[in-house]
């Protein structure tokens, strides 16, 4: 009874389909056309080039060779270039000095410059990287020609320049790629902050409207009557959508999901019941709509920049470590990076599951206060 009294509610308030279904469905729709790519590619740069010599230019075309890197400008001195970047216009400043060549070929080690700006962390980094290559690359081209040119073989030139090979295996995302990196916690995460503020406004709107004495009147005070039946529907349209991100990036998309999607659908699940609990508690704790609306937008907020994809854990300060497993995007990172990621078993998230599970308790904690709230309290706006 209270969960089709619920779904008339959700069909007569165009919010509720925007949130549930089109604000989902935009998400991944955008995330996954702006990431299309992997990576950003043809990120704008500008040479000063003050030798003009064979092998600067040279080595200014090799850097414009880079996927990432394109030369969109060469600029007659440093202080135009620098203009250049404080109207926005490239994001790097690659600088050779006069004298370039006659130094590299005397041996005289010419300092090679390059500004980026990390005013945008990734197009500043991606710059950096790619100059930073091209400068040591270029380097070893010069030895090696001049090596060879006292008589040496490439065999004996090579060992000289790099006597030392490295071999580098990225893991869980050999390629690199920016959207399996970022789209496996942004998409579940921004969906997560949907159900909780939806959860919020769904459980304030009966106390705002008058209707909520009526609903407990409904089912003879039973608060947790309530809850199943107000958010059931809730709970199997987000899961509904979870599944339809799941099945995009992980059968579609190919992104890496080592152990299997029913194990993602699993993990979607407990962010979906998660999130719904941390939803009912939060507004049982403040049970005004507008600060609980905040707090709860405050909150799921926080938890992108303390769940740990972005910058890790464990070198953040001992209370923010603690802090950040409190959020459930946190745990749902954990265990989408070592099941899917890397293939672990679930034995070593097991911790990350029960925390999961641990916030399907909270709306029982707070049950005896939202059935006083629904019975005794008028609206606060």
């Amino acid at each position: 009874m209270v969960m089709m009294r619920e779904w008339r509610q959700i069909f007569s308030r165009k919010l509720y389909i925007v949130s549930m279904v089109i604000m989902p469905l935009f998400f991944i729709g955008f995330f996954l056309t702006l990431m299309q790519d992997g990576l950003p590619k043809d990120l704008p740069a500008a040479v000063v080039d003050m030798d003009q010599s064979s092998i600067s230019r040279r080595l200014v075309r090799q850097l414009d060779a880079f996927k990432q890197t394109k030369i969109v400008a060469h600029a007659k001195d440093f202080s135009e270039a620098r203009e250049m970047m404080q109207r926005g216009e490239i994001y790097g400043i690659y600088y050779l000095p006069e004298n370039f060549e006659r130094d590299v070929l005397s041996f005289r080690q010419p300092k090679v410059s390059f500004y980026t700006s990390n005013s945008f962390i990734v197009a500043g980094s991606m710059l950096f990287r790619d100059m930073k290559t091209i400068s040591i690359l270029g380097s070893a081209a010069v030895g090696r020609e001049l090596r060879l040119a006292k008589g040496q073989t490439m065999e004996q030139a090579m060992i000289d320049l790099q006597p030392i090979v490295v071999e580098t295996h990225p893991l869980g995302n050999p390629q690199l790629n920016y959207a399996v990196y970022l789209c496996n916690v942004l998409l579940p995460g921004l969906l997560s902050v949907m159900i909780v503020l939806l959860t919020v406004y769904a459980l304030g709107m009966e106390v705002k409207e008058m209707r909520s004495r009526k609903l407990l009147d409904m089912v003879d005070d039973d608060i947790l009557s309530v809850m199943v039946g107000k958010l059931l529907p809730y709970t199997l349209t987000f899961m509904l959508m979870a599944t339809f991100y799941d099945v995009v990036l992980y059968r579609f998309m190919g992104f890496p999901c080592h152990n299997g999607l029913p194990n993602m659908l699993l993990n979607s699940l407990l962010l979906v019941l998660a999130s719904q609990s941390l939803g009912v508690f939060l507004y049982s704790l403040v049970p005004i709509m507008s600060i609980s609306l905040s707090l709860s937008a405050f909150i799921t907020m926080l938890s992108f920049s303390i769940s740990g994809f972005t910058f890790p854990v464990g070198e953040m300060p001992g209370l923010l470590q603690t802090w950040a497993n409190v959020f459930p995007l946190r745990h749902y990172f954990l265990i989408y990076a070592n099941n899917g990621l890397n293939g672990y078993s679930s034995y070593y998230v097991w911790g990350s599951y029960v925390a999961m599970l641990l916030y399907l308790f909270l709306p029982i904690l707070v049950s005896i206060r939202l059935r006083n709230v629904y019975r005794y309290d008028t609206y606060k706006p």
